[in-house]
């Protein structure tokens, strides 16, 4: 990259905006959640900051507090962040001839949101040579405003009276992110498939209850997408 395109980068910026509506809150709930699951507030903040990924901070700190195995929190996670493979496919045309130190920066910033907003963009505009600008733009700002909600969460969290009792926190927060993705059949039925399994199975052993649901709604979901 010759020189840094600052009109791309502050388009992407504002791309990002409408967007901060849903990523505000959400990082909210999940600074609380990870509170509520036992996560000093501190250690919350420093892994919102090396993890950048609601989802598996949610899963991950839910887990630990219940005291799963180390074994089946990484299989857990690894199942709920396998879209970044998808994500990483999408944007490697775009950014595989970039200077190593910004793809690991891309690579960083890589998120739902992120990744959406600026795939559109490269579609409408496939020969615009300031790509990778927009994309910082769009992430930086979504990166600042997630890792601010993370962190009133989490101060919020730890300024609630123990008894109050926050455990539904984690829960809540997957339900808020998880129904606005049920658009089809094939969605509809994997999470109606993963949700009976682990309540029938959640007496077993080592959480195993959570990997098996994993598997049964991927399962379900595939049927469903090929079945006319």
């Amino acid at each position: 990259m010759a020189r840094f395109d600052r009109s791309a980068f502050a388009a992407g910026a504002r791309a990002s905006l409408p967007v901060l509506l849903a990523v505000a809150p959400f990082g909210l709930i999940t600074g609380v959640a990870m509170v509520a699951s036992g996560i000093a507030p501190a250690m919350a903040v420093l892994m919102s900051i090396t993890v950048f990924a609601g989802a598996s901070m949610i899963a991950s700190a839910q887990l630990l507090a219940s005291g799963t195995p180390l074994a089946l929190v990484l299989v857990a996670t690894a199942f709920i962040n396998l879209r970044f493979m998808m994500y990483s496919a999408t944007l490697r045309p775009h950014f595989a001839h970039a200077p190593l130190r910004w793809r690991l920066l891309v690579g960083y910033l890589v998120a739902d949101n992120v990744v959406g907003l600026s795939a559109g963009r490269f579609a409408d505009h496939p020969d615009d040579p300031a790509k990778l600008e927009f994309f910082l733009g769009v992430g930086a700002v979504i990166w600042i405003v997630w890792q601010l909600g993370v962190a009133a969460g989490a101060g919020i969290g730890a300024g609630l009276p123990a008894s109050w009792r926050l455990e539904f926190a984690a829960p809540l927060a997957f339900i808020a992110m998880s129904v606005p993705l049920i658009r089809d059949r094939a969605m509809l039925a994997a999470a109606l498939a993963s949700g009976v399994t682990v309540i029938v199975t959640y007496d077993l052993p080592l959480r195993l209850s959570i990997p098996l649901a994993a598997l049964t709604g991927m399962g379900t979901g595939i049927f469903f997408s090929r079945k006319p």
